[in-house]
């Protein structure tokens, strides 16, 4: 059976290691563990293991495991609420208050600042270090989760990075008290020389100090983490918690919880379908595009299937539930995208992949040390300082802040250019990639509709002004591309009568004393309409992908408007970019295979799914991974969830939903295609900037452990006080704070690989441009004042000049401005657009 758990107080790919490893060892089927939700799923035997030895293996480890419970709604949102009671940044706070007391008492005599006189020499050298002492225990408690975890893992034999820190700080802080205890031991005695070596040998600023700096990884780790993801909260949220049912011939509301497979269910218009069934009565159109990703709303009738989460747009139906509760389309991709989040191991940093070996390694090397030493010189003191100045050069915090300063600085570099990187994984992992996955729709293209051609014997304004007649009663997107081109041209719309929606085929309406048709070809049959020479024209269209619609009066067809979700501006280019950086880009969509092949044909897109339904996008992603690709998955809708969660990498349009941002990896904020190749080449320096960190880190232990062992000492005298490892072990720190906030000098550098297009577009931009406009009704200087007031007011006019006389403004300008808002500029100031003549 497989079960699933909450553990705790991971924190990197080493604790998520150390987690698998302890679980393998009861004799489990399998165990995946997910750093980022902080979750395990085990696959195991329950007559061999229960679920208290699963825990007890972790909890005896130093994390904390539990089963995972099925929460409501409210508890999901609380649980997002909760914190910890003393968070990283709040012990991070208390560290710092009494690190810097510490440190000036400690350190300010070697550089001649002045302490208190009860501090000073050798009878005020008790007090001097039990101050420090009293100084150093908050930092030492606050930060006590190193030494919980630390020891547990130690005692058993599961070192991690936290050990390290628990036995440096220990050593330290033990050989402090052992200080005061002998100075005060010598003082009763007058024993001077004693009580000032040992005065010179307090290592409670190094206890202090080890933890302040981890702590600060560890927050610097936590903010470049961000928070979990909660892409199950509010995918459950899309569907309805309730719905009308038919119960013994009336209407009732019922929890979702309650209908049953056969249950009666009503849809009105602007309600959300429920549960999935089939239409037994009534007609309607549904947007599908949470589910499916179809950019254009689909015509239901009796016979139809409808899918839960859908959104009814227009008209009323009953449809029969078919799948309630876990079997619905809703359901199933929640589970995908549990399953996927699940499945998806997080990639181990390289600091965390060599713990298992450094930690124990430096253990060893400090007992060693300790041990040769005490045979050698016969002087336990000298030896146990040699040991705990090899602990303290060894503490990772130049390793622990390596990777986290890196990240932390990419993320906030990233955020400025519009990018946001929500794990440091993401960073990672994303140059590795090499197959890119683009969602069409809202994606590649901006998933609205708009005209792109019109056929006509007619003349085209009167044909365009008929048909934007026609569509202005329906609800239908397809209508509103041609009435919003209408508007767009100024050309004029007039009222119909007797409108009549057609479903599954168009409408039918009365224009100024004639019936006119619009709709697809089954429409133009099914009332005998002559078709003329028009099929040929709209097979063409339909073959480059474009909807095609027929306008006809009762006896012939007199046009033809073909719509298409057009390709965002820069879609093409960022294309063309990712290509010449060496990527396949791939784009996945649930239309037909004529507007696919159309989209990548005209966009260069190396391969193309098509008709494609959300659990399939997740199966193909899952298929290229099994080619041995490293797959990023680009998408904005909630159809889009379960391949971002299952994705190497995911990277949703910042205009998406909030389930496809909150499954994905990284999020485009600024909604383009092109900062894609910013986040790919970010990523690149980020762990170019890690690796040298991570280099800097390794060589400086490789270099001073050996000689805060001693290495030196026997011929040159020369040894490592553990003062110096500790100022020495801060140093190296800061070294790879600042290679780290080399990153803030990243620069977006394929700005100039724009085409030509884009940059003259630019360049016309900053053009000033002259145009006259035409205006009647002024008479006097006061209304020149006011329409010179009124055009100044518009976006892009520079400047107005007046002439009575002529009844005209010259107006200067930069870019393009829309005739229709010079139009109602004039109009609302009280005169009289008469038109624009451009010079």
């Amino acid at each position: 059976m497989k079960e699933r758990f909450d553990v705790s107080g991971m924190t990197c790919s080493a604790c998520q290691a150390n987690v698998q490893k302890a679980v393998e060892k009861l004799g489990v089927d399998s165990v995946n563990v997910n750093l980022i939700n902080e979750s395990m799923v085990v696959d195991y035997n329950p007559s061999k293991i229960t679920n208290d030895d699963i825990i007890n293996a972790v909890d005896n480890i130093g994390y904390h495991a539990s089963l995972k419970k099925n929460k409501t709604k409210d508890e999901n949102k609380e649980d997002l609420k909760e914190v910890e009671e003393m968070s990283t940044k709040t012990r991070l706070k208390i560290s710092f208050a009494f690190l810097i007391p510490l440190m000036y008492i400690a350190m300010g005599p070697m550089i001649g600042l002045p302490i208190p006189s009860l501090f000073i020499g050798s009878n005020g050298a008790v007090n001097y270090a039990f101050v420090q002492f009293l100084l150093a225990l908050p930092v030492i408690f606050v930060n006590r989760k190193f030494f919980v975890s630390g020891f547990k893992g130690l005692i058993n034999r599961a070192p991690n990075m936290d050990t390290l820190v628990a036995l440096g700080s220990s050593a330290a802080t033990l050989f402090g008290i052992f200080a005061i205890m002998r100075m005060s031991h010598a003082q009763g005695l007058g024993d001077l020389d004693t009580i000032n070596h040992y005065r010179h040998n307090i290592y409670f600023e190094t206890s202090a100090t080890i933890l302040t700096l981890i702590t600060l990884g560890k927050y610097f780790e936590a903010r470049s983490k961000g928070e979990t993801k909660s892409s199950l909260k509010n995918l459950m949220e899309l569907a309805p918690q309730t719905a009308n049912v038919i119960r013994d011939n009336e209407e009732v509301t019922l929890d979702i919880s309650e209908i049953n497979v056969g249950d009666i269910i009503v849809v009105r218009p602007g309600e959300t379908v429920a549960v999935d069934g089939i239409i037994v009565e009534g007609k309607s159109i549904v947007d599908q595009s949470s589910i499916t990703g179809e950019s254009i709303p689909v015509s239901k009738e009796v016979g139809d299937e409808v899918i839960s989460a859908t959104i009814n747009k227009h008209g009323s139906f009953k449809f029969k539930a078919s799948k309630v509760g876990e079997d619905t389309t809703i359901s199933q991709i929640i589970n995908l995208v549990n399953e996927a989040n699940d499945t998806k191991a997080p990639i181990a940093m390289m600091a965390d992949k060599v713990a298992a070996v450094f930690v124990p390694v430096v253990i060893a090397i400090s007992i060693l040390t300790f041990v040769l030493w005490s045979i050698f010189t016969k002087d336990y003191e000298f030896a146990l300082n040699l040991m705990i100045a090899v602990l303290v050069i060894s503490c990772p915090c130049a390793l622990g802040l390596a990777t986290p300063m890196a990240i932390m600085v990419s993320t906030g570099k990233s955020a400025e250019l519009g990018l946001l990187f929500k794990s440091a994984e993401s960073l990672e992992n994303l140059y590795k990639t090499d197959a890119i996955l683009l969602d069409k729709t809202g994606t590649i293209t901006a998933g609205k509709p708009v005209v792109t051609d019109i056929y006509t014997n007619m003349d085209e304004k009167e044909f365009i002004s008929i048909a934007a007649s026609l569509e202005d009663s329906s609800e239908h997107p397809l209508s509103n591309a041609i009435t919003e081109y209408a508007d767009e041209n100024n050309i004029p719309i007039t009222e119909s009568q007797e409108f009549e929606s057609i479903t599954g085929k168009g409408i039918k309406a009365k224009l100024n004393g004639d019936i006119y048709f619009a709709g697809n070809i089954n429409l133009i049959r099914d009332n005998n309409i002559d078709i003329c020479n028009f099929e040929e024209k709209s097979n063409e269209y339909s073959s480059d992908g474009k909807t095609c619609m027929y306008f006809a009066n009762e006896n012939q067809v007199i046009g033809l408007i073909a719509v298409q979700d057009q390709a965002k501006e820069d879609s093409k280019l960022a294309i063309n970019e990712l290509k010449s950086l060496g990527y396949k880009v791939i784009m996945i969509t649930g239309d037909n295979e004529k507007t696919a092949e159309s989209i990548r044909r005209n966009l260069n897109i190396d391969e193309k799914y098509a008709e494609v339904l959300p659990q399939d996008k997740e199966k193909v992603v899952r298929k290229l991974q099994d080619e041995g690709r490293n797959v990023t998955m680009v998408g904005d809708g909630i159809n889009d969830a379960p391949a971002l969660a299952r994705a190497d990498i995911g990277i949703a349009i910042g205009s998406g939903t909030d389930v496809a941002i909150d499954s994905a990896d990284i999020v485009l904020i600024k909604d383009s295609l092109l900062d894609i190749v910013k986040s790919i080449k970010l990523s690149q320096m980020t762990i170019k900037i890690i690796k040298e960190n991570l280099f800097w880190a390794f060589f400086y232990n490789i270099i001073l452990i050996p000689l805060a062992a001693g290495i030196l000492y026997p011929s040159t005298g020369l040894t490592l006080n553990p003062m110096f490892a500790a100022f020495a072990m801060s140093m190296s720190s800061v070294f790879v704070c600042l290679n780290s906030l080399r990153l803030r000098k990243f620069k977006d550098d394929y700005a100039n690989s724009k085409n030509t297009n884009i940059n003259n577009m630019e360049e016309n931009m900053s053009e000033l441009n002259k145009m006259i406009v035409k205006v009647e009704g002024m008479s006097c200087e006061n209304c020149a004042k006011h329409v010179t007031e009124a055009l100044e007011k518009l976006a892009g006019i520079e400047s107005v000049n007046v002439n009575l006389k002529d009844k005209e403004a010259a107006v200067d300008y930069f870019g393009s401005v829309e005739e229709k808002e010079i139009e109602a500029a004039i109009e609302e100031a009280g005169y009289e657009y008469k038109g624009i003549e451009y010079k």
